[in-house]
């Protein structure tokens, strides 16, 4: 049940809807209530004369009028605008990208501003009586709508400095890679925790399959709540799938051991599936979404390879920040004995979704693969335990391997081959080897 609370907490979070919704049901409430103030005579007199519209019921439907319907047009313009340029920015870094967009809350509360501004001045121009109609005119009311007026213009100049920058190539990787950053944070852990590896695969031999009639992605688990059922139950499950992966209707999903009534409903209260590949605990999507950026920009019909050289500096970046992190092994234990096993990507891993695609890609591109073994030199300075530094190495020759078959030019080959040496330097060496030969 966690698990489907955190889901729907998270798709209420990421609707577009939601904050313009409150800002225009926040603006409908100061318009009642600040029309009732009116009619009540809570405006001090000083303050109508000084500084309150104190003009007629006709001026005031005008005023009214001018500010509901230039809020409403702008607010149409803008966004027709907005929407041209998303696009765009869709064709060149990629539709997953637009995600980003709709969950900027700058974008919302511009949206919220003048819907809200909108309603906001309908409601008390409803309210505007002439001498026929038994005169009333809301000053306290008018003069809030003015103040929301020069509100919007300077929404209005916010808003495109904000969306200019916002689809700036550079704006958008930087974006991405905090999520990276943040979900290595959440996902990792500071200090080594004294958690048994996973038991072999032997043990698990005469498990009970446990299957799962849905279809879709694992957005979020519940395993602590799937951990204390096993415990309870005196059994041990080992799941099959992580975050991120697509649950195949009647597929197994998990193994049990013993077998146990309830488990399969057990798993299904602590899995929440979603149509479409978006998790905060699923590392590899947000690593996927910056390789992403760099595939697009590595493409024909972009070939922006400085782009690309971006993405890779801040991949780099990600890497050296988790040299003092470890990634959990997805072992649960309660009460001294394991009864939870959740596989969850490792360094190697993770360091194949991040240079993989790119390179791939770049194969015949000098500028990217040196650009990408300066990355890996550079992690390897700050990373110095040998099983990832394998790892790192590992990509690293297969950069070599790509640019000895797909470079043509024997100068720009030279310059890879340098830029190797100097890799290796660093891996045997340590962070001042090019410098002690």
């Amino acid at each position: 049940m966690n698990a489907r609370l955190r889901k729907l907490y998270d798709d209420v979070a990421d609707t577009f809807w939601l904050l313009p919704a409150l800002l225009v049901l926040l603006g409908s409430v100061a318009a009642f209530g600040l029309v009732e103030i009116d009619r009540n005579g809570g405006v001090p007199a000083w303050l109508l004369e000084n500084w309150l519209y104190n003009g007629g019921p006709t001026g005031a439907r005008t005023l009214l009028g001018a500010v509901a319907s230039s809020t409403i047009g702008v607010a149409g313009t803008v966004f027709s605008i907005t929407i041209a340029a998303l696009s765009l920015a869709a064709g060149q870094m990629g539709p997953r990208l637009l995600r980003n967009f709709t969950r900027d809350r700058g974008n919302q509360i511009t949206l919220g501003i003048f819907l809200g501004t909108f309603c906001y001045a309908l409601i008390v121009l409803r309210s505007v009586r002439t001498a026929d109609e038994g005169a009333f005119v809301p000053h306290l009311a008018l003069g809030v709508g003015i103040a929301l007026a020069f509100v919007c213009v300077a929404t209005l100049v916010y808003f495109v400095d904000h969306m200019a920058s916002r689809i700036n190539v550079d704006t958008v990787i930087g974006l991405v890679s905090d999520d990276v950053r943040n979900v290595i944070s959440e996902l990792a852990e500071h200090e080594p925790q004294p958690v048994p590896p996973p038991p072999p695969p032997a043990h698990w031999r005469d498990a009970e399959p446990i299957r799962d009639r849905r279809a879709g992605y694992l957005h979020h688990l519940d395993d602590d709540g799937l951990a204390t059922w096993a415990c309870e139950q005196e059994a041990e499950i080992r799941l099959l799938i992580r975050p991120g992966d697509y649950v195949f209707p009647g597929a197994p999903i998990a193994l049990i051991k013993p077998p146990r009534e309830g488990a399969e409903q057990a798993v299904r209260n602590a899995t929440a599936l979603s149509q479409t590949l978006t998790s905060s605990d699923d590392l590899r999507f947000a690593v996927r979404q910056l390789v992403e950026v760099a595939v697009r920009a590595l493409s024909p019909g972009i070939n922006d390879p400085n782009t690309a050289l971006s993405v890779l500096n801040r991949l780099g970046a990600a890497l050296c920040e988790m040299q003092p992190l470890q990634l959990r092994n997805g072992v649960v234990v309660k009460q001294g004995r394991i009864v939870l096993v959740v596989p969850h990507v490792q360094y190697d891993e993770l360091v194949d979704a991040m240079f993989h695609m790119i390179r791939q890609n770049a194969a015949g591109n000098p500028s990217v693969l040196i650009g990408m073994l300066d990355v890996l030199t550079q992690v390897a300075s700050v990373e110095r335990d040998p099983p990832r530094l394998s790892s790192v190495r590992k990509h690293a020759d297969l950069v070599m391997a790509d640019a000895e078959r797909e470079v043509g030019s024997r100068d720009d080959l030279a310059d890879v081959r340098s830029r190797y040496r100097a890799f290796m330097d660093v891996v045997e060496l340590g962070p001042l080897g090019p410098f002690r030969l």
